[in-house]
């Protein structure tokens, strides 16, 4: 089989897995790497190149560009301090600790050594996290703060390894040089983050066009990264920076942008988070016969991910409590959560192709190299099966979820209250000369009708009439316009069959009609 129609049927091959996994509710990367292990060992299987730098640039970089426009600027920004003591704090304490059980138990591994696996193994992937998170409805700050912490804790320990790479590479570097480094990487990171996303999101409001708009989106991520890395900064907190900042500012273009950009980044998160599982696990045969490994390698795995696993609770207790109770101020403003909730946080250190990639990054000068990367593999492995498999019942066991009080409804209801109000305010200035019969009275009576009832929606999850009627009359509304919307489709199609309209013809209205179903969805689901 040649390379080409290889990585076809491995992007293939990995969607297929995936669209199973989502329709039976299994843990998609877990399965992927599972499936990637399992056709590694086959005969006659091509190996695949893990190279670390492609897979930074075109795999890591959209994924997190998409994840920070995604994310809640509001969000991170009120939880900036367990967000930060996770993303900073913790991967320095992995680091360290990894580290030294690391140059404890692997004969005459260096310490600088050690500590480069200790920097590779540190950042947890969120994705199987938020994905299990997600569908078991973990509370919205819960998803926030382990959010947040992936977003920035890879730029942490990207950083780190670099400084501990010099280090055990003999180059002269020191620990407070490499201090002096990840504080420049950081702050260039920002700065260069939030340049770009100023400069985009102004020549994105010039353009006016959404075909070249979500152009100019695709190739952000890729662009930034390249920049901030040519000027020595972090390239992977540059474009976390500038992905939070379009998203936070993409309210103020149109709405035909947003709905393609939406689309567009989903599709290629789901394309690259399945190919990537995959390629973890395919790395299998190739990390087995360079590290030469046996049973005293694989003692030696499985002594570095038991640290890397209890790093993180020994970290997230302290750190969720301790400020708390040194501050009152804190105390006051965020009081103490249930242990359940630093507990769920804790298992949630699923290693992921960060870990991979900057394995494979490993320069030769740094002894020890085939060990370290092998030692990678194994916690990657280890923590995606561990985590993976036993997260969605420590949740439910736990009971950690998120309950819709009636002030956070009531608050929903008033805002939309207050947004119909406004809308419907706007409404009388433009048509206030306008008579009642007229084309825009009639516009007007119906354009009330509409905003009102889309306001109603949420003042009727507080008095839940479907308990006693059967149905809301919003729910109504949305089963009878479906009804109407698919046979409205059905004679368009029909017509087109005949040959009375042309596909342009049919494919415009069809996208008329799945806009609107589109929005009925959305009521639905708020």
């Amino acid at each position: 089989m040649s390379t080409e129609l290889a990585l076809i049927a491995l992007v293939l091959g990995s969607l297929a897995i995936t669209a199973v996994c989502r329709r039976y509710g299994l843990p998609a990367p877990l399965v992927l790497v599972v499936a990637g292990l399992l056709v590694s060992l086959l005969p006659g299987v091509i190996e695949v190149t893990f190279d670390p730098n492609v897979v930074m640039l075109l795999v890591l970089t959209p994924l997190l560009y998409s994840a920070g426009l995604g994310s809640s600027y509001a969000g991170i920004r009120a939880n900036l301090r367990p967000i930060g003591l996770l993303a900073v704090g913790l991967v320095g304490f992995t680091t360290v600790v990894v580290g030294l059980v690391a140059w404890w138990v692997v004969p005459g591994l260096t310490l600088s050594a050690a500590l480069v696996l200790g920097a590779i193994v540190a950042p947890p992937d969120a994705v199987s996290a938020l994905t299990v998170g997600r569908r078991l409805g973990l509370p919205r700050r819960t998803m926030t703060i382990l959010n947040g912490e992936s977003l920035g804790n890879d730029a942490t320990a990207l950083t780190l390894f670099r400084v501990f790479v010099a280090v055990a590479a003999g180059t002269g570097a020191t620990v407070l040089g490499g201090i002096g480094m990840f504080v420049l990487a950081a702050v260039g990171g920002v700065i260069v983050g939030l340049a770009v996303g100023w400069l985009v999101h102004r020549i994105r409001r010039k353009l006016d066009d959404p075909q070249v708009e979500s152009a100019l989106g695709l190739v952000v991520p890729f662009g930034v990264y390249l920049l901030a890395e040519n000027l020595h900064s972090s390239g992977v907190l540059a474009v976390v920076v500038t992905g939070i900042y379009l998203g936070y500012r993409s309210p103020e273009g149109g709405y035909a942008t947003r709905l393609q950009d939406q689309a567009v980044w989903q599709a290629s998160d789901t394309i690259l988070e399945s190919v990537v599982f995959a390629l973890i696990g395919l790395q299998l045969t190739a990390v087995v016969r360079d590290a030469g490994a046996g049973a005293a390698l694989i003692g030696y795995g499985l002594v570095v991910t038991a640290a890397a696993v209890l790093a993180r609770p020994l970290w997230v207790f302290p750190a969720t409590y301790l400020p708390r109770a040194l501050f009152r101020g804190i105390r006051k403003n965020d009081p103490y959560p249930p242990w359940q909730v630093p507990a769920v946080i804790s298992w949630t250190g699923m290693r992921g192709v960060v870990t991979l990639a900057a394995a494979f990054a490993i320069p030769p000068t740094v002894p020890q190299r085939e060990t370290l990367v092998f030692l990678a593999f194994f916690v990657t492995v280890a923590t995606l099966l561990l985590h993976g498999l036993t997260l969605p019942a420590v949740i439910r066991f736990l009971g950690v979820r998120e309950t819709t009080t009636t002030a956070d409804v009531l608050a929903e209801a008033q805002a939309q209250q207050a947004a119909a109000q406004a809308g419907i305010a706007r409404l009388d200035e433009l048509t206030a000369d306008q008579p009642e019969d007229s084309p825009a009275g009639h516009a007007a009576m119906k354009l009330r009708h509409i905003t009102q009832m889309r306001a109603n929606s949420a003042w009727e999850q507080l008095g839940r009439p479907e308990a006693e009627t059967g149905e809301a009359p919003s729910t109504v509304y949305r089963r009878l316009r479906r009804e109407m919307l698919t046979t409205t489709r059905s004679e368009f199609v029909a017509r087109r069959d005949a040959g009375e309209i042309d596909d342009d013809v049919l494919r415009r209205v069809m996208r008329e009609l799945d806009l609107e179903e589109a929005t009925l969805d959305r009521d639905a689901v708020d």
